[in-house]
């Protein structure tokens, strides 16, 4: 298997792969969805690599993204919903089973941090809206200024010309990062952040802050993470199907296939939309798979930071 080796985020290098599965397991290990994935990574091993745990890895990893206001499929710079509006969603979950969740949430900047604070201060695991906002706003956290990032606002004015809803796969219009680790004890833990679809009717909330939706633990078995058009996630509840089938005895590649296999039967628009999963299993192994071409993702471990392109179902 070649392999292109870029120059990199400082102390990792890059190298650039096609349809990696299924390697021999490495502790401790990161992976998460798509090229943003790449300095979430870093930042992730960072905590990693000093021995630290997979929890802090996961939050500290895509507040990076977070933080990105040039993304236009996480964070406050994300694109908004029809009214204009950026609405986040996220979650989180440690090794113990522990997690929680965010949905709905405005001008708040780090929407995983505040999930989780529902998980570690509250006997709730999901938290919306305007309530949300107000248990963040009184643990700490800053209301952000109302505006749209300059591309988001260029490109809700040119939508607005035509008011067409149509996600479209590959495209920065429906994808998280979504991100598990393995820390050096062998603990995992995961987590999903996003400003969810463009242009979704006010209110909509997707897969990302549901737990065994957008993203599953069980530190018995392994973790899964789903990115794309999160109503077709929703309806197989992906991440935990994921985990489930890793639990009798698949492997984290073949445990994503089954899980997309299961969501094309179940969602009859299929081709018209992009779903990949991730999985990383208490051995340390990964796999990855997606209904279409062009999902990628980044791992990274003691051999570096890389990108690779995932398998996929529609040929």
């Amino acid at each position: 298997m070649s392999a292109l080796v870029i120059t990199g985020v400082p102390g990792l290098g890059k190298n650039l792969e096609e349809n990696f599965t299924d390697q021999a397991g490495k502790k401790p290990v990161v992976i998460s969805t798509w090229d943003h994935g790449l300095a979430a990574n870093a930042e992730a091993w960072k905590i990693l690599n000093s021995r630290g745990k997979a929890l802090d890895a996961v939050e500290k990893g895509v507040m990076v993204t977070e933080d990105d206001f040039s993304n236009l499929s996480v964070g406050l710079g994300g694109l908004p919903d029809r009214e204009g509006i950026v609405t986040l969603d996220a979650s989180i979950m440690d090794e113990n089973g522990r997690c929680g969740g965010v949905a709905f949430l405005e001008r708040i900047k780090h929407p995983v941090s505040v999930a989780r604070m529902v998980m570690e201060k509250t006997p709730h695991v999901l938290m919306v809206g305007s309530g949300a906002q107000k248990f963040a706003l009184e643990n700490g956290f800053k209301l952000e200024p109302k505006k749209l990032s300059p591309a988001a606002e260029k490109a809700y004015k040119e939508w607005l010309k035509r008011s067409e809803y149509k996600p479209k796969a590959n495209i920065e219009n429906h994808d998280t990062i979504g991100m598990v680790a393995i820390d050096a004890v062998g603990n995992l833990s995961g987590s999903c952040t996003t400003s969810g679809l463009a242009y979704k009717m006010r209110g909509r909330v997707g897969d990302s802050p549901i737990i065994g939706a957008g993203m599953y633990v069980d530190n018995e078995v392994g973790a899964a993470c789903a990115t794309g058009v999160g109503e077709t996630v929703l309806r197989i509840c992906g991440s935990y199907l994921v985990v489930e089938l890793m639990r009798q005895g698949l492997s984290p590649m073949d445990a994503c296939k089954k899980a997309i296999e299961r969501l094309v039967v179940k969602n009859l628009n299929y081709r018209e939309v992009q779903v990949g999963f991730l999985a990383l299993n208490k051995k340390g192994e990964h796999g990855a798979f997606a209904v279409q071409k062009g999902f990628t993702y980044a791992l990274a471990d003691s051999g570096g930071n890389k990108m690779f392109d995932s398998d996929y179902f529609l040929r």
